[in-house]
């Protein structure tokens, strides 16, 4: 489905996937990632742990599109791409987060969030999106990974709850604003409680309606499933800890979720073995824009 056919749906259709860095078989991921990404067709897609290399007088660009991941992974796609860093490694290598859509992009912020005491360093990419419907504001985040860092994960829910509070307040005229990304939580951790209105932090409460338990809440939808092999590897048990959230519906019912399922969960043999497109399984949905 394109963007003009969403658009007379009065639909947006969203996804969001860790990507795995270069991890694994790049080379091979990258062509399934992108045909996955072909027959899904989102108008926007948040992407997480994506490298891009920043040239600067002692490190000189590669060429283009290989110096980014999200380029990559859009070349040639009619997709237009933000990025925000969240870790700087040596020689121009960055790591963060990419927001791929077929609108146009009117701002494009990055936001360093708490926990870099942690030895991790995280970051909130946040865009504004002039969709059919109006200024789409959309936050794509990915927290701490540790298992044990749930108070990391917590402190920086909150301070992602309040950013987009600033950004994007209740009483705006923006649509409501859609909160992605790899959480690195189960639904029953604290940090998605308070995000899902159900849980109070530091005095404070909001509500963001988890797409997957407003649409799907018979299913589990594990993103991080041992039936993938890449992280099956890591001996961690079945969760899901990729979300779409959205702030609302609102008065009017725009953002109310629907279709979600699991995306970039297809296998094909490689050269090594089974190729996944990540050690990752995407989600994708989509949210009623018009009025209602």
């Amino acid at each position: 489905m394109n963007s003009g056919d969403v658009s007379a749906l009065d639909k947006l259709s969203v996804s969001t996937l860790n990507i795995w860095n270069k991890a694994g078989p790049w080379a091979e991921r990258l062509p399934l990632i992108r045909k996955q990404l072909q027959e899904l067709s989102p108008d926007v897609l948040g992407l997480q742990e994506v490298l891009r290399f920043i040239p600067d007088e002692q490190n000189p660009p590669a060429p283009a599109p290989d110096n980014c991941q999200a380029v990559e992974i859009a070349e040639g796609l009619g997709y237009n791409v933000a990025y925000g860093v969240a870790a700087d490694y040596s020689g121009g290598l960055k790591f963060g987060n990419a927001l791929l859509t077929r609108y146009k992009i009117l701002d494009s912020r990055t936001f360093r969030l708490p926990g870099a005491d942690s030895g991790e360093t995280r970051s909130l990419l946040y865009t504004v999106l002039e969709t059919p419907w109006g200024r789409l504001p959309v936050f794509v985040t990915h927290l701490n990974w540790k298992l044990h860092h749930g108070i990391v994960r917590v402190k920086q829910a909150v301070y992602i709850a309040e950013r987009i509070l600033v950004l994007s307040p209740v009483e705006s005229d923006f649509l409501p604003p859609i909160l992605m990304g790899d959480l690195n939580a189960a639904p029953s951790a604290d940090e998605i409680r308070f995000l899902r209105g159900e849980h109070v932090l530091d005095n404070r409460s909001v509500y963001f309606a988890d797409a997957w338990e407003y649409a799907q809440p018979a299913s589990p939808g594990y993103t991080y499933a041992r039936s993938n092999e890449y992280a099956l590897k890591n001996g961690e048990p079945n969760r899901r800890i990729d979300y779409i959230f959205v702030r609302g519906p609102d008065k009017q019912m725009r953002g109310e979720p629907s279709n979600v399922r699991l995306a970039f969960t297809e296998a094909v043999p490689g050269s090594t073995g089974t190729v996944w497109a990540s050690d990752h399984f995407g989600v994708a949905c989509d949210l009623s824009m018009a009025p209602k």
